[in-house]
């Protein structure tokens, strides 16, 4: 496998991967009204309730993403299940490790770029929910 190709598809998914993720944190923040939603300071069953769906739609965001990258390992043949494909990608995605063992040598660069781009858009995702949580709790009406 040409290194031109790795990195081929690794820009094609990093750039798949960051709009999926823009559009989806956007998505999230317009769709629950954290653009414009103000809740007074303090402990409210209410707040608790949009940082919890904040929570599992984000949650959702990164398994779509893992979702994305499993199913073109196992497009290209790199890994011959989809289940372990899905594994792998989580793996690889939260930077867990397992995955460098899984991917044949010629796909493990992209493995590797997986990694750096499963740990920034989890950094988004925690900047994302750290702002909206503030917002929520220390602002008031």
């Amino acid at each position: 496998m040409l290194i031109a190709t790795q990195l081929g598809a690794a820009a094609l998914l990093t750039l798949a991967m960051t709009i999926v993720h823009g559009a989806g944190v956007a998505g999230i923040a317009h769709g629950l009204g954290l653009d414009r939603r103000r809740i007074a300071g303090g402990f409210h069953l209410r707040t608790v309730v949009i940082l919890a769906a904040v929570a599992l739609m984000l949650l959702g965001l990164h398994l779509i993403e893992i979702v994305l990258f499993g199913l073109f390992y196992f497009a290209v043949g790199a890994i011959g299940s989809l289940e372990e494909a899905l594994f792998v990608s989580a793996s690889a995605y939260s930077t867990l490790g397992h995955a460098e063992y899984a991917i044949p040598v010629e796909w493990r660069l992209l493995g590797a770029i997986e990694g750096v781009i499963g740990f920034l858009m989890l950094g988004w995702s925690t900047a994302f929910f750290v702002t909206d949580m503030n917002k929520l709790l220390r602002e008031p009406s």
